[in-house]
């Protein structure tokens, strides 16, 4: 049996040598419990962000309030509409196949130089070129601001599509509204913020839902379709009215126990998003139906929109509802034509006439409308596709050359902006002699979205959102400009 020895124990305690070994414990004990620490820091939840549609002070003091996007999906032709180009005349007919192969999406139907079968003037105290295809919008040329120089960098509608709408060729990403409401909410609470008003009598657009997603913007930020005519959204209304007090203690009721479920799982942006709709779909049941009542509009307004005209009258209702939604400040609109009506492949003549004789009248409508009431100042109204088109003739071997169309044409397009603070009257850029690609002042997608944003008070390069340790952004990597060319 082996007998303790105290002083022995005092002395080892005491010796230089145990010294430096307890020390050396202590060191150990720290450097765990240095690493249990950040173990357990890592450990712990982030502080959850917290996402919703209250109105938020711009970056600067912005041009416009709100922003309306008619939509020319399928891609407009500009040497048609907005950008004549007397050389086509000139050398109708000569190839130049080699210089546009890079573009042609659809070589084997590519023929010579097509001239546009229809008639340029110039109107207004601007004296802008506009086609005789679109004579109400020749009234409101002094309004607007073209320009001539968009380039995209694919020549099919799908990309082409992702990039007009967010900002990359990549699907996923957010819509260019879904960044305007996250930057900016909205000035009403008891409407969406960005609404999307699709053709009732059309199927989906080419990309579908995917043109107003969030992407990985939380999902608060996406667009919300509403319908022109009947309930503005499907299941708006209950099947059975109840009395108001018990419908109000139900939803009291409700928002406790939503509350309750939130707490318990932090950092839930889709259940966030969810309750919130929830919630706005209970303050949308009398302001949605209201706002887009048309039947409190007078027979003149209707008129002058061509509601009830059986050309101009589903696009009519959808724009007149576009300036009921901005009095009741929405922030993001957007109007899709009925499907993919600007893509004239073939008899350019006949199909690109039924485009312009759908939407000419309304759109011009509603620039007039928003000028009487004092809106167009700060709205934002820009018009324009994914694209252009090519400045030859797209023809079948054997088909009539008179029933030629044209291919798609991303290197050169036009498009016009007007209000939010735009110039008026006033042409911006330049496409080549025969209208292929732009060749002045370029403008890419990338700075159509900075100069978007800019006049709605957004610095494209401060609006970020982080994620996996980076700030992205719409305006992604690439160096994008604000044209401040085109402000007055």
């Amino acid at each position: 049996m082996q007998i303790r020895n105290p002083q022995s124990e005092i002395q080892n305690q005491t010796s230089r040598r145990g010294f430096f070994g307890r020390m050396g414990d202590g060191l150990q004990s720290a450097a765990l419990l240095y690493l249990l620490g950040q173990t357990q820091a890592s450990a712990a939840p982030a502080k959850p962000r917290y996402f919703d549609l209250t109105p938020k002070q711009p970056h600067f003091e912005p041009p416009a309030k709100a922003v309306i996007q008619l939509f020319m999906q399928g891609g407009p032709s500009q040497v048609d509409l907005f950008d004549p180009k007397p050389m086509l005349d000139k050398h109708h007919g000569k190839s130049v196949f080699k210089e546009l192969a890079a573009d042609v999406s659809s070589p084997e139907s590519a023929g010579g130089l097509l001239r546009s079968p229809f008639k340029f003037g110039q109107y207004g105290e601007s004296g802008i070129s506009v086609s005789n295809l679109l004579p109400h919008l020749q009234k409101q040329v002094d309004e607007i601001t073209v320009v001539r120089s968009m380039f995209n960098t694919h020549p099919n509608h799908e990309p082409a599509l992702f990039k007009i709408q967010s900002g990359q060729l990549l699907p996923g990403l957010p819509s260019l509204g879904s960044w305007v409401v996250y930057g900016l909410g909205s000035e009403n609470q008891n409407l969406p913020a960005y609404i999307v008003l699709d053709d009732p009598q059309s199927r989906l657009p080419v990309n579908t839902v995917q043109n107003w997603q969030p992407g990985y913007l939380p999902p608060i930020y996406q667009g919300t379709r509403m319908r022109p005519t009947g309930s503005p959204v499907l299941n708006l209304k209950p099947e059975k009215q109840q009395p108001e007090e018990v419908v109000n203690l139900s939803r009291s009721l409700r928002a406790r126990l939503d509350e309750i479920h939130k707490r318990q799982r932090p950092g839930r942006l889709e259940l966030d998003a969810r309750i919130s709709s929830y919630e706005l779909a209970a303050r949308m049941q009398m302001s949605a139906t209201d706002a887009l009542d048309l039947t409190q509009e007078t027979k003149e307004t209707l008129d002058m929109y061509g509601v009830g005209e059986p050309k101009t009258d589903t696009y009519a209702r959808r724009c007149l509802m576009a300036r009921r939604l901005i009095e009741r400040g929405v922030r993001f609109i957007q109007i899709y034509t009925r499907g993919q009506m600007w893509d004239n492949h073939s008899n350019i003549g006949g199909s690109l006439q039924a485009a312009c004789d759908h939407t000419d009248k309304p759109s011009a409508a509603l620039l007039k409308d928003l000028r009487q009431r004092g809106l167009l100042d700060d709205t934002l109204v820009v018009w324009g596709g994914e694209f252009g088109r090519l400045p030859i003739a797209q023809m079948r071997p054997g088909t009539d050359a008179k029933k030629a169309g044209r291919d798609h044409g991303p290197a050169g397009f036009s498009l016009w902006m007007a209000g939010g603070g735009m110039k008026r009257g006033f042409v911006y850029g330049a496409t080549d002699e025969i209208g292929y690609k732009a060749v002045e002042n370029r403008v890419s997608v990338n700075d159509w979205h900075a100069t978007v944003l800019h006049a709605m008070g957004l610095n494209n390069e401060e609006l970020h959102f982080e994620r996996n340790g980076l700030k992205d952004r719409l305006t992604g990597i690439v160096d994008a400009r604000v044209v401040k060319e085109l402000f007055a």
